[in-house]
């Protein structure tokens, strides 16, 4: 029996997680054993493999409902999910479910011909998608679009630039965020519509390749007037200029999910850093018996105990019909935020032996900076919250 406090919102799905969690032991964890030990990112054929077979046993995409190929999960179960793969420490698990080459919230919104089109392959891991809404020129200001669709009367011209986008190099389709006229009084981002484009798709190319820290490659997208016909739209003639509602719709989930991965990256971080400390030796005693070693994993696990709850309560109040933004936004800066300091003090509990090339810390120390910033930054979270007070 956990008699962790976060326990108490968990035990409705430990059957669950103790599958998914047998799965990641019994199938990914050998071949992860196979990977090269400096390897960051696994190959994308083996990524691949692992996205089909676990959406064949009912994982990956859990919270889609059947009739696409999903599970029906309550979201809270899905966030569990997250949260085991993150503190499994194994470097395949993350692919196991659904991510940023997954389905996306805004294809929810599609037609029933693109739902069925490009949405149910997804669900069922038999393909990929990418998300093109970032631009050289704006980061968190997303919307401020420079990338233009313009009618050509049977259907939209697209032109433009978008960069760090993920997935680019093995999507089937993208998902592409353009400014579309829509007249006076729209405003500055009431005309984003998005498209969903195949990759193959003449004038969409991919530009130039840069190398994240953790190993994650993220692209260029040029639009050298890709034409598209009027179907394209996301929801069709009724998804014009509806984009940045769709987006914001959605982004509360995905703040929830990557809450629950960086608190299981935290978990796993704490536990490498209390079995080195019960091992090592210095000073002629265990180095967990030294105070200041203590403060390091104490604190940490007092941190992420608060986290977990305040994620798995959000979650809670999304199953229940409460999406409040700024609830994500609390569990997203709390969840990261925790994430990045749990990882830098598990490595000074280490020294040099987390240190090396090749040791999980190293790489968590890399992976995990990345948590404060995607789906929007520590910052953007404040504003949001900060708004909800009334403050702004």
């Amino acid at each position: 029996m956990n008699s962790a406090p976060s326990a108490v919102l968990e035990d409705g799905h430990r059957e669950l997680v103790d599958a998914f969690e047998s799965f990641v032991r019994r199938e990914l964890v050998p071949l992860a054993a196979e990977l090269p030990e400096t390897a960051d990112q696994p190959p994308a054929d083996l990524r691949a493999y692992v996205r089909k077979r676990s959406a064949a046993l009912g994982f990956y995409a859990g919270d889609y409902p059947e009739e696409l190929g999903g599970s029906g999960m309550p979201f809270t179960a899905v966030v569990l999910l997250h949260h085991a793969a993150g503190r499994s420490g194994c470097a395949l698990a993350p692919y196991a479910l659904a991510g940023s080459d997954g389905p996306s919230p805004l294809l929810r919104h599609g037609t029933p011909e693109q739902i069925e089109r490009y949405l149910v392959p997804l669900v069922r891991g038999e393909s990929a998608r990418c998300l093109a809404l970032t631009e050289p020129h704006a980061g968190s200001d997303a919307f401020r679009l420079t990338t233009t669709a313009v009618r050509t009367g049977d259907g939209w011209r697209i032109s433009g630039r978008k960069t760090f986008v993920s997935n680019a190099d093995r999507a089937d389709i993208a998902l592409v965020v353009a400014a579309t006229d829509l007249g006076e009084g729209a405003g500055p981002t009431g005309g984003a519509t998005a498209f969903v484009i195949p990759m193959d798709q003449p004038g969409l190319r991919i530009g130039q390749r840069y190398e994240g820290m953790s190993g994650e490659p993220l692209f260029e997208l040029m639009l050298d007037g890709v034409t598209v016909p009027a179907d394209a739209v996301i929801g069709g003639e009724e998804g014009v200029g509806a984009a940045t509602a769709l987006a914001i719709d959605s982004l509360s989930r995905g703040r929830l999910v990557v809450a629950a991965m960086c608190n299981g990256v935290a978990e796993y971080a704490l536990r490498l850093g209390v079995e080195y400390a019960r091992e090592r030796e210095a000073f002629g005693a265990r180095i967990g018996t030294y105070q200041h070693v203590q403060e390091h994993l104490v604190a940490t696990r007092a941190e992420v105990e608060a986290a977990k709850l305040l994620t798995l309560a959000c979650a809670r109040l999304v199953d229940a019909g409460t999406e409040a933004p700024e609830n994500a936004a609390l569990a997203k800066l709390t969840a990261s935020e925790t994430a990045v300091r749990a990882v830098d003090r598990s490595l000074q509990v280490h020294g040099a032996t987390g240190w090396v090339r090749g040791h999980p810390l190293e790489f968590l120390y890399r992976y995990v900076r990345m948590m404060t910033i995607i789906e929007g930054t520590s910052e953007v979270q404040k504003v949001i919250i900060a708004k909800a007070m009334g403050l702004g």
